[in-house]
C-alpha cells in the first residue's frame, strides 16, 4: 500500500505535468517533456547557476586558506534556509489539511503508512530546495580540490544531513502551527504574519550575508579561527564535507535523534489534528441593520474574504501588498544616497530616474497574481457561484478586481510618495503615476486571462492551484517581464525619445494589451468559464 501512496503523492505534487485538467485528459508525451525541461531549467539552470557562481567564488580562496569546513558553513547555511523557505509553507497544508485525508483514514490504510507519505511530499520539496544550493556547492568543491574518498562520502553525508534537517524543522514549524490553529480565530493572518517575519528575517540574513562576503573572503583566516574557538560546532559541521568522519557520526546521530524525536510528537498528535476541527465561540445574535449591497461587491468581498481567510493564498499571490510599501519607505528613507548614485551612473539619460523607478514598482506590482489561481480554487463548488443570480462576467469581473483593489491602492500611494522625491515637473509626475497603475491594471487582467484559460478544477490540495499550476509560473515570470523591460527597453534606446514621450508610448502599450485581455475574459472568457 506504501507504493501506490507514495506513487500518488508523486503524482500530486507534479499533477500539472501529466495532466491537462482543462481538457480533463492525460498531456502528451512531447507536453510531459517540455514541463519538465521549463522546470529544469528554472531550478537547475536558473537558481542552480546562481549558487554555483557564489560558490565559485567562496571555494578557491576559502580552502586556499584552509577553511573549507567554512566554506561548507556558509553554503550548507544557504542551502537550510532556502529548503526550509521552500518547504515551510507547504508543510501544514501538505501534512495536515490535504483534501484527501478524510478518505484515506476511512480506508484500512495504517496511519504510519499516510504519515510516511505525506512526509516524503514535504521532503521532495526541502530537497529540491536546498539541493539547488548544496549540489553546485559540493560540485564546485570537487572541482577545485583533489578528490578523495573521505570529501566524496563527506559532501554526500552532509546532502542527506541537510536534507532531514530542513524536513524536521519543517515540521516543527508545521506542526506548531496546525497546534495554534486549532485554537486560533484569525489563524490564516497569524500564520500569514509570522511567515512574513521569518521572510523578512531571511531577506536581512541574505543582504546582510551579501555585503559580508568580500570582508570574509579577504579575512578568511581571521573570521575562521574566531568562528573555530567561539563555535565549535559550526567547525565540526563544515568539515563533514571535507570528510571529517568524527563529524559525519556526531551529526549523523545528532540528526536522526531529532527526526526519531519528530516521528514520535507527530506519530501522537497526527490523527488528533488532521481529525480536529477549530475551536469557534458561541454565536450570540445581536439585532442589527443589515447593510444591502450591489452583487458585484457581494462577489468582490467573498474573492477578498477567501483571500484572506487562506494563509498561504496570501503568501504566494499577495506578498507584492507588503513590499510595495515597505520598498518605498526604503527608498524615502535613502533617497539622499540613490539619487545621486542613479545620476551618476545615468547622467546622460535624462529621466533615468522616474523610469526605472516606475519599473521597479511593476516589478513589485508583479508579485501580486491574486487572479491567477481565483478561478482554480472554486475546485468542485464552482457550480455554487454559477448558480446564484449573478452572470459569469460578473464573477470573473470581482476576481480581477480584488487584485485591482488590493494592489492598486498600495501602488497609488507608493507611486505619490515617490514623486516628492523624483523631483520632476507636473506632466512626469502624472505620467509617472499614471504608468504604473495602466501596470497594475494589465496585471490583474493577465492573471484572470490565465487562471480562465488554464483553469484546474480537479485538485485535494491547495499547493496545486498555488504552487503546481502553470498559470502560477506564467502569471509571475510574464508580468515581471513586462516590468523589466520597461526599465531595459528605456536603457538601451528609450532614453532618446525622454521619459515623457516614453512614458507616453508604454502606457498606450499597456493600455492596448489591456483592453485586448479586457474583451477577451467579456466574451470567449465568459464562455470557458461556463464550459468548466
Amino acid at each position: 500500500m506504501l507504493k501506490f501512496l507514495l506513487k500518488k503523492q508523486l503524482m500530486e505534487i507534479f499533477r500539472m505535468y501529466f495532466y491537462d485538467a482543462k481538457k480533463n485528459r492525460a498531456r502528451s508525451k512531447g507536453s510531459i517533456i517540455a514541463f519538465f525541461a521549463l522546470f529544469v531549467i528554472i531550478m537547475v539552470g536558473l537558481l542552480g547557476g546562481m549558487f554555483a557562481f557564489l560558490s565559485s567564488v567562496l571555494c578557491e580562496p576559502l580552502t586556499t586558506a584552509g577553511m573549507g569546513w567554512l566554506y561548507f558553513v556558509i553554503m550548507g547555511g544557504l542551502a537550510i534556509l532556502l529548503g526550509i523557505f521552500g518547504s515551510v509553507f507547504n508543510t501544514y497544508s501538505g501534512l495536515y489539511r490535504a483534501k484527501d485525508n478524510d478518505l484515506l483514514l476511512s480506508m484500512p490504510i495504517p496511519i504510519n503508512e499516510i504519515m510516511i507519505a505525506r512526509l516524503l511530499g514535504v521532503y521532495l520539496m526541502g530537497l529540491m530546495y536546498s539541493g539547488v544550493v548544496i549540489i553546485p556547492a559540493i560540485i564546485v568543491y570537487w572541482i577545485t580540490v583533489p578528490v578523495t574518498f573521505a570529501n566524496v562520502v563527506g559532501c554526500l553525508v552532509l546532502l542527506v544531513l541537510i536534507s532531514v534537517f530542513v524536513l524536521v524543522l519543517s515540521c516543527l514549524i508545521g506542526w506548531i502551527v496546525a497546534k495554534l490553529s486549532a485554537h486560533l480565530k484569525s489563524k490564516a493572518i497569524i500564520t500569514t504574519l509570522i511567515a512574513i517575519l521569518f521572510i523578512v528575517a531571511y531577506y536581512v540574513f541574505y543582504f546582510a550575508a551579501v555585503e559580508a562576503i568580500e570582508d570574509l573572503i579577504n579575512n578568511a583566516a581571521l573570521y575562521g579561527g574566531q568562528i573555530k574557538d567561539a563555535a565549535y560546532g559550526l567547525y565540526l559541521f563544515g568539515s563533514i564535507g571535507e570528510g571529517n568522519w568524527f563529524a559525519m557520526l556526531l551529526f549523523s546521530a545528532i540528526v536522526a535523534a531529532m527526526f526519531f524525536v519528530m516521528w514520535y510528537v507527530m506519530h501522537k498528535s497526527f490523527l488528533n489534528i488532521v481529525t480536529s476541527t477549530p475551536q469557534a465561540k458561541k454565536a450570540v445574535y445581536r439585532e442589527k441593520t443589515a447593510k444591502q449591497n450591489s452583487a458585484f461587491i457581494a462577489l468582490v468581498k467573498k474573492e477578498l474574504a477567501r483571500f484572506t481567510s487562506n494563509s498561504s493564498y496570501m503568501l504566494n499571490c499577495g506578498l507584492g501588498i507588503l513590499m510595495l510599501p515597505l520598498c518605498t519607505i526604503l527608498l524615502v528613507i535613502n533617497a539622499g544616497t540613490f539619487m545621486p548614485v542613479v545620476d551618476q551612473v545615468f547622467g546622460a539619460q535624462s529621466g533615468i530616474a522616474v523610469v526605472l523607478l516606475c519599473s521597479g514598482l511593476c516589478m513589485l506590482a508583479s508579485m501580486n497574481d491574486i487572479a491567477a489561481p481565483s478561478v482554480s480554487f472554486e475546485g468542485k463548488s464552482l457550480w455554487i457561484a454559477r448558480s446564484l443570480p449573478v452572470t459569469s462576467w460578473q464573477i470573473l469581473r470581482a476576481k480581477a478586481w480584488l487584485q485591482l483593489l488590493l494592489t492598486g491602492i498600495p501602488m497609488l500611494l507608493c507611486a505619490v510618495c515617490l514623486v516628492f522625491i523624483l523631483q520632476v515637473d507636473a506632466l512626469q509626475a502624472i505620467l509617472f503615476v499614471v504608468a504604473c497603475l495602466a501596470c497594475v491594471a494589465l496585471f490583474a487582467l493577465w492573471d484572470l486571462f490565465l487562471g480562465v484559460r488554464m483553469a484546474n478544477l480537479n485538485w485535494t490540495n491547495e499547493i496545486t492551484p498555488l504552487k503546481q499550476s502553470g498559470n502560477i509560473l506564467l502569471a509571475i515570470f510574464g508580468s515581471g517581464f513586462y516590468a523589466i523591460a520597461i526599465g531595459a527597453l528605456y536603457l538601451w534606446q528609450g532614453y532618446n525619445i525622454g521619459p515623457v514621450m516614453y512614458l507616453t508610448a508604454c502606457i498606450a502599450v499597456t493600455a492596448i494589451l489591456s483592453a485586448f485581455f479586457y474583451l477577451w475574459l467579456k466574451s470567449r472568457g465568459v464562455r470557458l468559464l461556463e464550459a468548466l
